[in-house]
């Protein structure tokens, strides 16, 4: 597979965002042409020649060692989320040398899964895939979702909501960081698995539909979602200030589980309580079967 263009815009941009004086070059006086450092600067501080720097930008990762990714990674002040990027181009780049590497079909649920989710009564929880497809929840999860599931299209999706569906906006307390974080862990993921045609038919349709998507997906942003803190502006329960753990289901490839919690003693556990009793009186919404989720 051939993600040069992937390549050459994400460390053209990360070079781009990093002034001399964060990177602690020297200026020599003169004007400089681009907004951040120069190849030339950034292949200095990697150890390597500019003409080698210059390949890589320009999207040749191929047969590159770890120690120079690991030295480019530095040279670009590139976080966690960052670095894991830059190691999944290069490993497409010389996935060529040995074939594609193709990720499993998905299996069923396993019902010990939604056992599990069952269990949890006190806290919204569900899993998800790495497309932001909702795959299983509990009932607290049907509740606080509630927006996203009054849409009729199955499989429910996180992308699609927050894109295309104009209560989103009235839903993320803070709509723009919503966008932003979910566009990342869409980018992070085609970086890790860029053979998923779910995933490359998903961000194709969001780029022809949302110019708001375009524009991000167009920045080569890639981040890690483990935890933190959400707001959500539920209809039947106002503000929502939720804790979350994200955890990867080792025994599940590509699927996540994320569980919602809110602070002790907080008004958004009173809350969490008024949305389980809320949540009674509503209709199920049965989510999508693994079956449908084999694409790859």
């Amino acid at each position: 597979m051939d993600n040069r263009d992937d390549i050459q815009a994400f460390l053209t941009a990360r070079r781009d965002r990093i002034t001399p004086e964060q990177a602690g070059v020297p200026l020599y006086g003169g004007r400089r042409r681009v907004p951040g450092l120069r190849r030339e600067e950034v292949a200095m501080m990697a150890g390597v020649s500019t003409d080698y720097y210059t390949r890589l930008e320009r999207g040749n990762l191929t047969g590159v060692s770890e120690s120079v990714l690991n030295a480019v990674a530095l040279a670009l002040q590139l976080d966690e989320a960052e670095t894991e990027h830059l190691f999944d181009l290069s490993r497409t780049a010389n996935a060529g040398l040995r074939g594609p590497k193709k990720r499993p079909s998905q299996p069923k649920l396993r019902e010990s899964i939604q056992l599990l989710l069952d269990s949890i009564t006190a806290a919204p929880a569900f899993v998800r895939n790495a497309r932001m497809d909702f795959v299983a929840g509990n009932l607290l999860c049907h509740a606080l979702y509630s927006p996203l599931f009054a849409n009729p299209e199955r499989p429910v999706n996180h992308s699609r909501f927050i894109f295309l569906d104009p209560k989103a906006r009235e839903y993320y307390a803070d709509w723009e960081r919503a966008a932003n974080d979910n566009v990342a862990i869409l980018r992070t993921e085609a970086g890790r698995n860029p053979y998923d045609r779910g995933l490359s038919d998903l961000v194709g349709e969001l780029s022809t539909r949302s110019d708001d998507f375009r524009t991000r997906w167009a920045a080569h942003r890639v981040s890690l979602h483990h935890s933190g803190v959400k707001t959500f502006v539920h209809p039947a329960v106002g503000e929502l200030e939720l804790i979350y753990n994200a955890l990867d289901l080792p025994a599940d490839p590509g699927l996540t589980l994320t569980v919602y919690n809110a602070a002790r003693g907080s008004a958004t556990e009173e809350k969490l309580r008024l949305l389980a009793s809320w949540a009674l009186t509503q209709t199920d919404v049965s989510f999508p079967t693994m079956a449908a989720d084999t694409a790859s």
